[in-house]
């Protein structure tokens, strides 16, 4: 089953999209990558997804990538006396740790002395996403004394943001960590990482991962965004989580951060996903609004690699439509003239080394010959991802030996993964990628071919070879 287009689609299971038939139907309408969010359901339910999606795998023979997205932790005031209360526009609140106290309009708990370690007088919280906030103007180890910037209502343990401050919080709490070791069990390819601020978070789960999964970078807080090239670095691939950005930071301005973002990411040739409410209305509607498909084109416009369903395809009613929705817009984008343009107009220069030298090099041979396709022969799926950073004008075939590297590169820009057995000389690889090109239906006996590869090919990040060569 060959993708007619270039960027993925993330579509996040759930309670609407739990049954296989459902879920063949997702992928059959255009789902490349399938999320699990362990934010929401039980071990048992995510396992039973995930072994509906290797049946699925199976039966359409074609790789399929499966992402945890890990809860991370969730900050929440306390709770209340007498149910909720409101809170007025320059009003005192004051916050501490007694959890044991019930709260008022006054004073209420919060029961995370991480962020009063961290609270300076000046900074803001935010309640309830945003719909209060409060600026500190005296704290200490223990409180902080704020006044109400933003009323409104408060109720029970509503979710709290600091932005602009650096918590001395881990990213993974214990139930991220149980979750992950579960994921990990079931042999999940990608982990995303929720809460990141700084490079360290992903080399602390990376050393649990030990190489299992590809780490993705979920970019939710300001902090990120001021250690962004060290955490695209760090990272496998990273998230543009606007939801929760957007919490923390103007509305106006995550746009801007957005293409940032997408930008950095194709300039270190790290996958990047796009997410959070880009067909929101399809959760109850059965067509998007105008609005929000021009949202999915933007993303599609700035060569995201991926853009993802979150409530649309998990608890919506509409999941297969949104699929078939977001296949229908990327699929149309991608035939716009503007849209080549803007691709090739976007490129950054290449890193100075081998890898980097040869994606550069087959974009330009494969335009020049009309090759109807390049292959990047791969074991650990490095030649593929710097072939894909280059954003050729033609499809990437990324053959590999390995089924793990194949459904990992189901989240890769225009690379369509198929598995295949060890090779041993260029030959042999040269015969192996000819026959794939014509038995995948990506061209025909005479045409030209260019094939990236790795010797010795037996080791990973090896990047140093590049063949023309005849269909046969």
């Amino acid at each position: 089953m060959r993708r007619l287009r270039n960027a993925k689609i993330v579509a996040t299971l759930g309670p609407a999209s739990s049954d296989p038939a459902i879920i063949g139907q997702l992928f059959d309408a255009g789902a490349d990558v399938f999320r699990l969010n362990f934010s929401h359901g039980s071990h048992e339910d995510h396992k039973q997804r995930l072994h509906a999606i290797r049946a699925i795998e199976q039966q359409r023979g074609r790789p399929i990538g499966v992402l945890l997205d890990l809860q991370g932790p969730k900050l929440r005031i306390g709770t209340f006396a007498d149910g909720p209360v409101q809170v007025a526009a320059q009003a005192t609140l004051r916050l501490d740790l007694d959890a044991a106290v019930p709260g008022t309009a006054q004073r209420v708990s919060l029961p995370h002395p991480e962020i009063f370690a961290a609270l300076q007088p000046g900074a803001e919280l935010l309640i309830d996403d945003g719909r209060v906030r409060l600026r500190v103007e005296r704290c200490g180890a223990d409180y902080a004394e704020t006044i109400v910037v933003n009323g409104g209502t408060l109720s029970d343990r509503k979710g709290v943001n600091v932005p602009g401050v650096v918590l001395p919080l881990s990213a993974m709490t214990g139930k991220d960590r149980a979750d992950l070791d579960f994921g990990l069990s079931l042999g999940v390819d990608w982990v995303a990482l929720s809460f990141v601020q700084r490079a360290d978070d992903i080399e602390e789960i990376r050393r649990i991962v030990d190489g299992r999964a590809g780490i993705v970078a979920k970019l939710e807080k300001p902090a990120a965004i001021q250690s962004l090239e060290a955490i695209v670095e760090a990272a496998d691939a990273v998230m543009v989580a606007r939801g929760d950005l957007g919490v923390e930071m103007p509305a106006e301005q995550v746009p801007s951060l957005q293409k940032r973002i997408v930008r950095a990411c194709r300039k270190a040739g790290k996958p990047v996903i796009v997410a959070t409410q880009m067909l929101e209305s399809m959760v109850t509607a059965p067509v998007p609004t105008r609005a929000e498909a021009s949202d999915v084109a933007t993303a599609i416009y700035d060569g995201a690699d991926a853009v993802m369903l979150s409530a649309e395809s998990a608890s919506g009613r509409y999941p297969v439509e949104a699929v078939k929705m977001m296949d229908s817009i990327i699929t149309r984008t991608e035939s716009d003239p503007h849209y080549h343009e803007a691709i090739q107009a976007s490129h950054s220069a290449p890193r100075a080394d081998a890898a980097d030298a040869i994606g550069y090099a087959v974009r330009h041979v494969a335009s020049l010959l009309g090759a109807p396709a390049a292959v990047a022969y791969t074991s650990s799926g490095y030649s593929a991802l710097r072939m894909a950073r280059e954003r050729p004008e033609v499809p990437i075939l990324g053959m590999t030996p390995r089924l793990a590297t194949a459904r990992r590169l189901a989240l890769a820009w225009g690379v369509h993964a198929v598995l295949c057995h060890e090779v041993v000389d260029v030959v042999e690889m040269t015969e192996v990628a000819s026959r794939t090109v014509l038995g995948e239906q990506f061209g025909e006996a005479g045409q030209s071919i260019v094939i990236s590869a790795g010797l010795p090919f037996t080791v990973a990040g090896t990047t140093n070879l590049l063949r023309i060569a005849q269909v046969q």
